[in-house]
């Protein structure tokens, strides 16, 4: 074997070294300056912000209005019953679909988390949020009404979505919070507390009514 074969093959093994450290480098190290980046994959691809401008257009804003007469996909919401309470032109007095033991459920979850802050857990407007606002004398304050009001108890199905969805008077509108079918659920469950508390002995069943009495 020639003398020189071992030096060489020393030389080539520690230049093989050399790669596998700069790598190791480059990944461990923090620069100031970006990393070289071969393949951008789009990363680095030119944007603009919002409220920039943009000469592209006419009006020159980049920020672009929806196209006129277009619906995003998953917001048509055509179905006038279940997305706006509303039942030719007038509020709805029905449900849009079946209310089950399930939905009867959630609408008692989310009307704990929503709504009994205000309103209180049994709906008659003495929430831990109106106690408070009443035991500083908040002059702003509106005392929500009882579910148990004359008022509330003739209202449609469709009226009660529509201020769980939109909000009425001082109550903020819970549109981005609640989802559509979400708030027919609390409006079920308010129904139910109403029959609760102002039930007869109609309600009752016939074999039942001696044992009430």
């Amino acid at each position: 074997m020639p003398k020189w074969v071992v030096p060489a093959l020393v030389l080539l093994g520690s230049l093989a070294l050399v790669p596998p450290l700069l790598i190791a480098r480059e990944r461990s190290t923090t620069f100031r300056e970006p990393k070289v980046h071969l393949i951008p994959d789009m990363d680095h691809q030119f944007k603009y912000k919002a409220q920039q401008e943009n000469p592209l257009f006419a009006d020159a804003r980049a920020m672009r209005l929806p196209v006129e007469n277009t619906v995003a996909r998953g917001e048509l919401k055509a179905d006038s019953h279940l997305n706006m309470g509303v039942v030719n032109d007038e509020w709805a007095t029905t449900f849009p679909f079946p209310i089950t033991a399930d939905v009867m459920a959630r609408g008692k979850q989310r009307f704990d988390i929503y709504c009994s802050p205000c309103h209180g857990l049994d709906g008659r407007g003495n929430g831990t949020v109106a106690v408070r606002a009443l035991a500083r004398g908040e002059s702003k304050w509106i005392p929500p009404l009882s579910f148990y009001d004359a008022t509330v108890v003739g209202r449609a199905h469709g009226h009660i979505y529509n201020t769980i969805k939109n909000g009425i008077r001082n109550m903020p509108g819970y549109a981005s919070q609640i989802e559509t079918e979400d708030r027919w659920a609390i409006v079920a469950y308010v129904r139910a507390l109403q029959r609760s508390q102002n039930a007869t002995i109609e309600d009752v069943p016939q074999s039942m009514r001696s044992s009430m009495r």
